[in-house]
């Protein structure tokens, strides 16, 4: 396994763009994202949980029926939800795409992001589409990964390079998410590539297994989005033989997926919303695993523990009282709590208790801009890992005006 440049464009076959067609007052930022399979890839998809879901959901569930996708459209600066004429509006999306491209409608997954409850009008983006086509290329994932964003302030994309059979594979992906994020699905877009040849079936159960511990363990704000999705695409273009079911090569392809899909979760969960510092609390010591995703999940939601991380506060309380209301079976005299980051370790809790610690060194510690909360629950042999950030003045100052 190896991490290599490329995003969505690292597995062979795979083209992007990105492109500011008008949907964004700013036109210094571009609004419509395309990728492109040079050949129609098995394609698996998971989606947002609420129950108000953006109209390009429901017609990519619908398109993804058959397990197979060409090309992916993107807007930011508009949901699509809650709108009278959205699937309309995303069907027509992905019909004059299609039509550009001489590919059937039913091939293209439609994806929007931005405020919800405002009418999207087609105008910009079918005036946009021919320039978004026409600048294809295997060098402009990044692009495209620009094109996704909304309050982001940094593009996020992964790439790694693995062999299935003595074939070398590649696999990929762009993510957009920075606040409305809570664990189940956020507000998040995210749309991986591979040219690894994988059945649709297979895909679907790497993918639905891989989320469970990655983007279901992120959290920024507590706010479950409408439009959430995570998509994949497998064109099989590397040429290795075909994974059609669990073994020594289905674990390579769901390491490989993991390895890019933890890496966009540290990236979704450090560029939250106003966010100065990224949070991983890691659980270990558990009676079972859903004890211990239910500790990690409840200590990087607490609000007041994100509060204490941004002002640096070693405040060890708020983690205890945070396990104390998750829910989970614990025995609270058993848990220890410490503060790491790359200034070090100090602990500050043991067996459900403080511990003498130095203030200036915990603060050091926590001046960091990444900092892992590590709590240990002493009763078992499972453990957990969820992300999140800080809470700060700025996460106020982006929600109060976000619309206006």
């Amino acid at each position: 396994m190896k991490m290599i440049a490329g995003g969505v464009c690292a597995a062979k076959g795979f083209l992007a763009n990105g492109i500011h067609c008008g949907i964004r007052k700013n036109k210094q930022k571009r609004d419509l994202s395309l990728i492109y399979s040079e050949v129609p890839a098995n394609a698996a998809a998971v989606y947002t949980t609420n129950l108000v879901k953006g109209a390009p959901l429901a017609v990519t569930r619908r398109h993804l029926q058959n397990g197979v996708a060409q090309a992916v459209i993107c807007n930011s600066g508009n949901a699509n939800t809650c709108n009278a004429n959205g699937i309309e509006i995303a069907e027509a999306m992905s019909g004059l795409l299609a039509e550009k491209m001489n590919i059937s409608a039913e091939d293209v997954v439609v994806a929007s992001t931005g405020v919800i409850g405002q009418p999207l009008d087609i105008t910009p983006i079918k005036e946009g589409i021919p320039s978004l086509v026409a600048g294809l290329s295997a060098q402009n994932g990044a692009l495209a990964a620009e094109g996704i964003m909304t309050t982001d302030t940094k593009k996020k994309e992964v790439a790694v390079s693995f062999e299935v059979g003595g074939v070398t594979c590649h696999l990929g992906g762009i993510a957009k998410g920075s606040g409305m994020i809570h664990p189940n699905m956020a507000t998040m877009l995210v749309f991986i590539t591979t040219d690894c040849k994988i059945s649709s079936g297979m895909l679907q159960k790497a993918l639905s297994s891989d989320v469970q511990n990655t983007f279901n363990m992120v959290s920024i704000d507590g706010d479950t989005s409408t439009n959430d999705m995570v998509t994949v695409l497998a064109n099989g273009m590397a040429g290795n033989c075909e994974i059609d079911s669990e073994g020594a090569e289905f674990d390579v392809f769901m390491k490989a997926l993991n390895t890019v899909t933890v890496a966009l979760c540290r990236m979704i969960a450090g560029d939250g919303e106003g966010a100065t510092k990224l949070l991983e609390c890691r659980v270990t010591g558990a009676d079972d695993e859903a004890v211990a995703k239910t500790v990690a999940k409840s200590v990087i939601c607490s609000s007041l523990t994100k509060a204490a991380m941004f002002g640096a506060d070693a405040n060890w309380g708020r983690v205890l009282c945070a396990i104390g209301y998750s829910g989970a079976k614990v025995d609270v005299t058993r848990v220890g709590v410490s503060f790491v980051s790359k200034k070090g370790e100090i602990e500050v809790c043991r067996d459900g208790s403080g511990v003498d610690f130095s203030e200036e060194k915990a603060k050091e510690i926590l001046l960091e801009s990444e900092i892992e909360i590590r709590v240990s629950l002493g009763e078992g042999a499972f453990g957990a890992t969820a992300w999140g950030c800080d809470l700060t003045y700025d996460y106020v100052k982006i929600n109060g005006d976000y619309r206006t």
